[in-house]
């Protein structure tokens, strides 16, 4: 039987507010006590785990003294070299204290504005005196419940101040690090700026330096909004700005789950890591979940184990589906590899297609079959075992 135990190898990492979710939800109080990080970081190195990230409120608590921070910090950074783990990724709170029940970095209240550009930049000092490459922006409380309440042209201008101030805080400084925006349509606001892939990706091309800018696409936000996630991480990979990403689990158009990964839909949980596998992607496997309320500390790394077991089942898996001869066969009979074929020969001009092309009978084509049946069957039950 395969071992699907986890290595550094494999680059999973996890965000210390994920397994130290405490169970807490719109309806009920939190069913766990306060996870340790320092116990977080051994525990996730004990488990196999490559990575560890956070917010800084995950870390130090909103508003500490100086001293208080920096003792949280130096426990951590000794934690992390113990454990032999890396930081990959810091993130921002802007989302949790009261002051941004209106926003951050697009709230009205220009005072709020500048209070959180300064807490991110702190945040960016911290992530690069860890050695994090990536540093992701969420905006949790970037939206609005009523249209009459923001003026959205200048809400989207303010936020590509903001970003375009911390790039040029991140330029001057010297610093190593990309940011990675992630989108999600809506939870907390009724509707939130920069939704959906698509959405960052055009936002990015308006910032003084797009290079420096991708997206760190999560499952479950892409799929709250109805949309593939394969087709969304694609288009990151193909514009060449899938900086991050956060893995889980989601069933269906509802509100954000965070369940483990695997346990939403599987099946583009499989196409997922089929895509990452094969397309050369070299960052974190990072995992963004939530532990259901119903367990205790032993079922929070039960499910964080599960998590990279998933993964490393659907690897599997795909590696078998990618070598099957029958599947190379069905790929071929779909024309998925003619895909890959660009559509004009080398030196053909577009007016060259005005010439009607010999041999092509469109009556013919149309009535082809393209063998998508058989190939996705193939899918399924290599996914289910079968093979």
């Amino acid at each position: 039987m395969t071992d699907y135990s986890p290595t550094p190898a494999d680059r999973f990492s996890f965000g210390l507010w994920t397994v130290g979710f405490r169970g807490g939800d719109p309806f009920g109080d939190p069913t766990r006590p306060t996870l340790d990080p320092v116990r977080t970081v051994h525990k996730l190195a004990e488990l196999g785990a490559w990575g560890v990230t956070f917010h800084d409120d995950d870390l130090i608590p909103f508003g500490a003294p100086e001293g208080q921070r920096q003792e949280a910090v130096t426990r951590f950074r000794q934690a992390v070299e113990t454990a032999g783990l890396t930081v990959p990724m810091v993130t921002t709170n802007l989302f949790g204290h009261p002051v941004f029940k209106d926003g951050a970095l697009t709230a009205n209240d220009r005072d709020i504005r500048r209070f959180a550009l300064r807490k991110v930049l702190r945040n960016v000092e911290l992530a690069a005196e860890l050695g994090a490459s990536t540093f992701v922006a969420w905006g949790g409380r970037e939206g609005s419940e009523s249209e009459a309440a923001i003026d959205t042209y200048n809400a989207l201008e303010r936020y590509r101040e903001g970003i375009d101030l911390i790039c040029e805080f991140i330029r001057d400084r010297g610093y190593e690090l990309r940011l990675a925006l992630e989108p999600k349509p809506n939870e907390p606001r009724g509707d939130m700026l920069l939704p959906t892939v698509g959405h960052v990706l055009a936002f990015v091309e308006r910032l003084e330096h797009p290079e420096m800018v991708g997206v760190n696409p999560e499952v479950g936000h892409e799929q709250m909004a109805g949309l593939n996630y394969v087709h969304g991480i694609a288009q990151a990979l193909w514009a060449g700005k899938l900086f991050h990403l956060d893995l889980n689990g989601q069933r269906g158009a509802k509100f954000d789950q965070d369940l483990r990964f695997g346990a939403g839909d599987l099946k583009n949980a499989f196409f997922t890591v089929d895509l990452l596998e094969r397309s050369g992607y070299e960052g974190p496997r990072h995992f963004d979940f939530k532990p259901s309320r119903t367990e205790d500390e032993t079922g929070v790394w039960t499910a964080a184990q599960g998590c990279m077991r998933n993964y490393l089942i659907l690897r599997d898996r795909v590696a078998a589906f990618r070598a099957d001869p029958r599947v190379r066969a069905a790929l071929e009979a779909a024309r998925v590899t003619e895909l890959a074929e660009p559509t004009l020969g080398p030196g053909e001009k577009p007016e060259e297609l005005l010439v009607e092309r010999t041999g092509f009978d469109p009556e013919e084509a149309g009535g082809r079959a393209m063998h998508y049946e058989r190939l996705d069957q193939l899918a399924l039950e290599h996914l289910m075992g079968v093979h």
